[in-house]
């Protein structure tokens, strides 16, 4: 993310609720502008402030399997919350089920996220749910923030903390926390990290665990030779051949933020660090920039299908283009290939360098129904940040 300032989400949303009464109180012609960004399709996941969300399917639980999870971060008196939802229709309707309330987030939490274990790690099953996020970003100007990890055993109805995976040694931010099972069956925890300034604006680094609860400590994965530069946002997936993919961002100068990609072996190691690995591009050299998020299938393939989506969509001349907020990208398993455009789910209008419109999207294909379900943000008519659900056809 090229910007940290929209990460204050509390003194956001609690701005937002101030204006709402203030609205409440005057009349129309003095109501403020919403913002530009609004969903042209799909239904609110709640009624509330939702945002950064993510949705998986469990595969690993034998009595829930097929059931779709979803979290957003949202607020509740003021204190951020991880909501955990559930759909038992593959997105049609939502329950929501249960929150993750850290201590922490009482002074700011962004960017939650949600993994089921595929295997046994430790003590924990497979199956079991691990939910983490960046927390402590209020806290004001000697704030440590956090990246708590927290597991629940029931399908995401309760919660327990395992662990503190990391605390900035100074005020830099520790963003976008994503979870994996490394090849030899560790737990790994990649994030965006500002602790190394000046010498790095931002790096990407990572931890690794062999049990949840006792870390490594954070070391570099991607950390450019500029200083200027900030690569961050990884999401990570394993390849139907054992590869890992790594899709992340690169911000900063000469970059805008535009989408990038690195491979790995086992999942750990991923090669020099100063490498800002290969542009994710489309055919006519379109490409995403800001936030973007990955998806992995199978299509009956050897090796799969890989789904994209940004922010944002540019044309080859860095310029925004036509599709914007309404296209995801379509690749055959080879990422290095160009990859296809579709059309998104989810129509977002005219989104734009912001935390809100199409930030960080989720993809979750649903290869047997022929679909692929979307969760994005966007602002509703009162200016409130939200999640909005659409299922659409999977790209041909």
């Amino acid at each position: 993310m090229s910007h940290p300032t929209p990460r204050r989400l509390v003194a956001g949303v609690l701005a937002l609720a101030t204006a709402s009464s203030l609205y409440l109180a005057t009349s129309a012609a003095a109501a403020p502008e919403v913002p530009p960004g609004r969903a042209e399709n799909g239904a609110r996941l709640t009624g509330t402030v939702a945002m950064y969300p993510r949705a998986i399917r469990l595969e690993h639980d034998a009595g829930r399997a097929g059931t779709v999870v979803a979290s957003v971060v949202t607020f509740e008196a003021g204190h951020g919350i991880g909501a955990i939802f559930e759909s038992t229709d593959a997105g049609r309707s939502w329950t929501r089920i249960g929150s993750v309330a850290d201590p922490g987030a009482r002074e700011g939490l962004c960017c939650g996220s949600i993994f089921e274990l595929p295997q046994q790690v430790g003590e924990l099953a497979p199956g079991t749910l691990l939910w983490s996020a960046s927390v402590g970003q209020d806290a004001g100007p000697d704030r440590r923030m956090t990246l708590p990890l927290h597991a629940s055993e029931d399908g995401g109805r309760t919660w327990r903390k395992l662990a503190t995976i990391a605390t900035s040694p100074n005020f830099g931010g520790l963003w976008e926390p994503e979870l994996s099972v490394s090849r030899d069956g560790r737990l790994v925890m990649q994030v965006s990290d500002e602790s190394q300034q000046p010498r790095h604006s931002q790096t990407l680094v990572q931890a690794t665990s062999s049990d949840g609860v006792s870390w490594s400590a954070l070391e570099n994965v991607v950390a450019a030779d500029d200083p200027a530069l900030r690569p961050g946002m990884p999401v990570t997936r394993r390849l139907p051949d054992g590869q890992y993919l790594m899709s992340f961002e690169v911000c900063g100068p000469g970059q805008e933020c535009q989408h990038r990609f690195r491979r790995s072996r086992d999942g750990v190691r991923w090669g020099e660090v100063s490498s800002l690995g290969r542009p994710l591009l489309a055919e006519g050299r379109h490409q995403f920039r800001h936030a973007p998020t990955i998806s992995l299938y199978d299509d009956g393939t050897e090796d799969g299908r890989l789904l994209a989506v940004g922010q944002m969509l540019y044309d080859r001349d860095g310029q925004v283009a036509e599709g914007n907020g309404s296209t995801i990208m379509v690749n055959e398993g080879e990422p290095l290939l160009p990859w296809r455009l579709a059309e998104a789910p989810v129509r977002v209008s005219e989104p734009y360098n912001n935390y809100c419109p199409n930030y960080s999207s989720s993809l979750l294909p649903l290869p047997e129904r022929d679909e692929l379900l979307e969760l994005a943000t966007a602002y509703d008519d009162a200016g409130v940040c939200t999640t909005y659900v659409a299922v659409g056809p999977l790209p041909d």
